[in-house]
């Protein structure tokens, strides 16, 4: 493992043993004389762990704080203010979901958290599957300024992302824009505002249960002090604490398929808080248009040998269209949402 980027270690280190985060600081890509280390520590990285914390990403600490203050005035929202424009109600999976009402690996998940994806109409007549992903927001009344707030935050990552995906494209010896077509037209972005309140004494501890992530590139946004967060390295779960002022950056499925399995789409779960206290984040999740082909690069040789191929899971195939591959999420995380309006793609995909 190279000494080209350096390393947090785990505030509450499941193994001691195990090998900590590695911290990228993103100016370093601006300057000439430091852009090829900052690209080789990005590839090692996300070879070796699918995780890493992103510094040095220009997100103003106002902005940060300005985020969670809204995140935390709409989880405290009364509920009928919350259920109004509950995921239920949208046939694009978008809206509240409530306490317990999202599934992983088919058990429940102990968060409540509110989609928000582009603001776009929905595709009638339907030609794809996936055009159901396609849609309005849901918005609380209650609280304009999410809106604009989270737009806004959005933007910004989409920045981040776009910065991120072209180093990788270097790193991995391809032009710098390989995968800028996917991400030209209608790209799918999405965001979830994240609540995990503590569990009961006798609760589970499935905050969200294990699994990868669907698209290309998660940019996380943690509150300062949180845990919970923990990635699979070599079979064992290291905890990814949060770094004030770090997001914390994970490759999908589909840089997985890019890469014939050279960077990893890791495994990665939350566990509920304790009682009394909770924990609220961010994920962004940044993807393109869901018609999108992602590129099956050719690697050169050096890399090429320690590609390890594709995962295959019968019961998770990863596809190469972004719109394949989000559905198959969204079917199993929201089964109530799929039942009541999608129940012909239950039958044939659920």
């Amino acid at each position: 493992m190279s000494d080209t980027y350096r390393r947090v270690v785990s505030a509450a280190a499941v193994s001691p043993d195990l090998p900590a985060l590695p911290v990228l600081d993103l100016r370093q890509s601006a300057d000439p004389a430091t852009a090829p280390v900052f690209r080789d520590a990005l590839r090692e990285a996300t070879h070796e762990y699918g995780f890493f914390y992103l510094i040095g990403h220009g997100l103003e600490a106002e902005r940060i704080a300005e985020l969670f203050a809204v995140a935390r005035r709409f989880f405290a929202l009364p509920e009928a203010d919350k259920l109004a424009i509950e995921n239920l109600h949208s046939p694009h999976f978008r809206g509240y979901t409530r306490l317990g009402g999202e599934r992983t690996q088919g058990k429940q998940d102990w968060r409540e958290q509110i989609d928000i994806g582009p603001e776009r109409p929905a595709i009638t007549p339907r030609t794809a599957d996936w055009d159901v992903l396609q849609g309005p927001n849901q918005w609380p009344t209650a609280l304009p300024e999410l809106r604009e707030v989270v737009t806004a935050w959005n933007a910004s990552m989409a920045q981040v992302g776009l910065r991120l995906l072209r180093e990788w494209a270097e790193s991995l010896g391809q032009d710098r824009a390989v995968f800028d077509p996917a991400f030209a037209v209608d790209p799918s972005e999405l965001t979830k505002v994240v609540r995990y309140p503590g569990l009961p004494d006798d609760g589970a501890a499935q905050g969200v249960g294990a699994h990868q992530d669907s698209g290309v590139l998660t940019l996380l946004l943690v509150e300062p002090g949180s845990v919970g967060l923990q990635a699979e390295h070599d079979g064992e779960w290291v905890d990814v604490p949060s770094v004030d002022g770090a997001l914390v950056v994970n490759i999908g499925e589909l840089l997985e398929y890019a890469t014939d399995g050279y960077l990893r789409a890791t495994v990665h779960r939350v566990v509920a808080p304790g009682p009394g206290t909770d924990r609220i984040s961010v994920p962004y999740f940044f993807n393109p248009a869901l018609s999108a082909r992602v590129p099956r690069l050719t690697l050169p040789p050096e890399l090429a040998t320690e590609a390890r191929g594709v995962t295959v899971d019968p019961a998770n195939t990863i596809h190469d269209t972004y719109g394949a591959n989000a559905l198959k999420s969204r079917l199993r995380a929201h089964p109530d949402v799929a039942a009541r309006h999608h129940p012909d793609l239950v039958a044939r995909l659920g």
